[in-house]
């Protein structure tokens, strides 16, 4: 499933100033910028989630091969014959960071909370008629009707179900105490996010897997440190100052190759950026221009300005790469035109007014912002006047929840096991595609258990998003971050996590 690259060699220290005295046990990771929140319900971020899970947890995780499987769970839950009532044990005696003892009512308000907040549980919200305590170490979610990806939302760590004392589900959260094998004891915004061992934390017993089975808090300390300039993070984590260093450009590969402080790692494949059209308010409310962007953008220009490298990307438009189980051709006959003379007719039979179109991106991510140049040149050929807004993360973030502000956002992520746990899946994501034929095609999928049936009607939902075009997928690619040579046992993963990691020479 994940690709591994190990090499090692030098490079010059940094003037960035060391958080504190460097102690036995403690990580320095380097992160895209300033999280826009600590609420792991409140958000998508990849920045978000990373962190977070180090705090909070939920009822079940993933194995290594993205199989669910429990986390705070005793065990998988019992299903009903027709699918539409879970019954779910709870483990004993597992403490929140501050001494108190979880129970059945601390799930059940923090899953009602992630139902109301969250856009992975506003997914779920419609199905779930009731969440109940059945005593005080289990629960049962009942549903309307069966709903396939309930397991794989309750597992995700975005926009995550996570456990919290019911008495701290504030909005916003103002108290960021949960279950997991770290707590936090400052965090300084702009500056560092600091947790510390939990030493009452409750680890399961089976062996570590992915995310699952055993978690053990081996660092004394891990210190994520937003660092939003991508070639700082790279002299960083090849100086020595740094632990990890996530999203580092590719043409920098052979640096970190090359280092004897660094080694590469390569997630292959990672994901796909892809561009998000705001379907709720202003232009790209109009399918036709919708249609016109898809038609004039060039993929292939855009993932050689953003990763150079061809080991690096793949143009290529299905959602799911091949070899992945939900893999199709359906209707990607609409990907890769690069045809702006054509889009530019499609923009006039549309009814365009030449209002600007507006692109949010980031320079935290740098290939969304190589990959907004070069689509902002075959949008202007187009006939659109390109109005290029560049925002650190965590504003980018805050700004897309507005549809006031915006046409277009870049982002990515990884291909997740399950499709619903696709952003653009959620009517709330920022986009908010909600259309009477993406529920056409998605409902029948949601509501499919058959894992063979599940394939087929997928191809329908890929046949829709390109018609319906509510976003743009730019192609695949692989992503590179860096670990130091001094790191131990550390597994690479979508979202890097450093339980069970422990570092050589007390650093």
């Amino acid at each position: 499933m994940l690709k591994r690259m190990l090499l090692a060699a030098t490079c010059m220290a940094l003037p960035l100033a060391p958080i504190a005295a460097q102690a036995d046990g403690i990580i320095d990771v380097a992160t895209i910028g300033e999280p826009p929140t600590l609420d792991p319900m409140a958000s998508t971020a990849d920045v978000v989630g990373m962190t977070t899970q180090h705090l909070f947890e939920t009822l079940f995780t993933y194995d290594d091969q993205w199989n669910v499987v429990p986390l705070l769970a005793e065990s998988m839950p019992e299903i009903s014959e027709e699918g539409t009532v879970y019954d779910i044990k709870l483990r004993d005696n597992v403490p929140f960071h501050d001494g108190s003892i979880m129970d059945s009512s601390d799930v059940v308000a923090a899953i009602e909370r992630w139902m109301a907040i969250a856009s992975r549980g506003k997914q779920a919200a419609p199905y779930i008629e009731n969440v109940t305590a059945t005593g005080d170490d289990s629960i049962r979610i009942e549903l309307s009707e069966p709903y396939a990806p309930l397991m794989s939302l309750l597992a995700f760590n975005n926009s995550a179900a996570v456990i919290m004392p019911k008495e701290n589900l504030a909005e916003p959260l103002a108290k960021f105490i949960g279950t997991g094998p770290y707590m936090l004891k400052e965090h300084r915004p702009d500056q560092y996010i600091q947790l510390v061992r939990f030493d009452d934390y409750a680890a399961r017993s089976e062996p570590a897997n992915g995310f699952g089975g055993t978690r053990e808090a081996v660092l004394d300390e891990i210190r994520f440190v937003p660092v939003s300039d991508p070639n700082t993070r790279l002299e960083g984590i090849v100086s020595g100052q740094f632990d990890f260093a996530e999203s580092l450009p590719t043409e920098n590969f052979s640096r970190i190759e090359d280092s004897d402080q660094a080694v590469p790692v390569v997630l292959d494949p990672y994901g796909a950026p892809v561009f998000v059209m705001n379907t709720k308010q202003g232009m790209m409310t109009n399918k036709g221009i919708r249609h016109a962007v898809q038609e004039a953008l060039n993929p292939e220009d855009m993932l050689l300005a953003a990763f150079g490298d061809p080991r690096f990307f793949a143009v290529d438009g299905a959602l799911y790469p091949e070899g992945y189980v939900w893999h199709t051709e359906a209707g990607i006959e609409r990907y890769g035109a690069a045809d702006p003379m054509a889009a530019k007719k499609m923009l006039e039979e549309a009814g365009y007014d030449g209002s600007p179109l507006r692109i949010l991106t980031s320079r935290q991510y740098e290939f969304h912002y190589k990959m907004a140049q070069v689509a902002a040149e075959y949008l202007k050929m187009a006939g659109f006047p390109v109005e290029l807004e560049v925002y650190d993360w965590a504003t980018l973030t805050q700004r897309r929840a507005d549809p006031a502000l915006w046409d277009i956002f870049i982002t990515h992520g990884p291909f997740p096991a399950e499709p619903a746990l696709n952003g653009w899946m959620s009517d709330d994501y920022p986009g908010w595609w909600a259309s009477e034929a993406k529920h056409a095609a998605t409902e029948p999928f949601l509501a499919e258990s058959d894992p063979e049936k599940r394939k087929e009607l997928f191809a329908k939902v890929q046949e829709t998003f390109y018609e319906d075009a509510p976003v743009f997928k730019v192609g695949d690619f692989n992503s590179l971050s860096a670990e130091a040579v001094t790191l131990e046992n550390f597994q690479p993963s979508p979202w890097p996590f450093f339980w069970n990691v422990s570092t050589e020479n007390g650093k």
